[in-house]
């Protein structure tokens, strides 16, 4: 076994675990960070797959923009996790169906026969993957492309809205009054008689 398939596999094992650690925490906050480290394994593993643009843009975009948008939205939503907790042995039947009929579709289109192709053989020019990836992802591609950006959009504004909703019982405070106060609303001298040594 060469080094570079024991990181492979290095990296593929921790990109797995992660990623199970991702749908089984209850703590909101650790599944985020789990999923953080999902796509840090998942950018080496396309690295070491010579497709270093991806690599690149995956910790860029989504560990760099996207992640920090789902912590900035789970810390402002405020989740009560006890609640969490009580409902999750409930569903656990429907998503281990849920998760078994997706692991026979898996292993059925894999079967299939699709994934079994010869790789092509490498262009006499010399062209690098990020641009051939432009080339395609901007003229065969570029109604997907702009659908997809089109949903980041809206998948923003929403997350916007959901952190300005007003909430009942939150404490905050006014900074007009604030400015406003004057030193006979905060402080009060009290005179007390000064106590005798005995």
């Amino acid at each position: 076994m060469t080094f570079q398939l024991f990181v492979f596999f290095l990296f593929s094992a921790v990109t797995l675990l992660s990623a199970v650690a991702v749908v089984t925490m209850r703590n909101p906050i650790y599944a985020a960070l789990f999923l953080i480290l999902a796509f840090f394994s998942s950018a080496a593993t396309w690295v070491l797959l010579e497709a270093e643009f991806l690599g690149v843009v995956l910790v860029l975009v989504y560990v760099g923009a996207v992640m920090v948008l789902f912590l900035f939205v789970i810390m402002m939503l405020d989740i009560q996790i006890d609640t969490l907790r009580e409902g999750f042995i409930r569903y656990l039947p429907v998503g281990l169906m849920v998760a078994i009929a997706m692991a026979v579709e898996l292993i059925l289109v894999m079967k299939s026969g699709v994934f079994n192709r010869d790789i092509p053989e490498p262009s006499p020019l010399s062209v690098s993957n990020t641009e051939s990836l432009g080339e395609v992802l901007y003229t065969e591609y570029v109604f997907p492309f702009e659908i997809a950006a089109i949903i980041l959009v809206v998948a923003i504004i929403a997350a916007i809205v959901l952190t300005h909703r007003r909430r009942k019982g939150v404490k905050k405070q006014d900074p007009s009054k604030q400015v406003r106060v004057r030193r006979e609303d905060r402080v009060r001298l009290v005179k007390m008689k000064s106590e005798e040594k005995q």
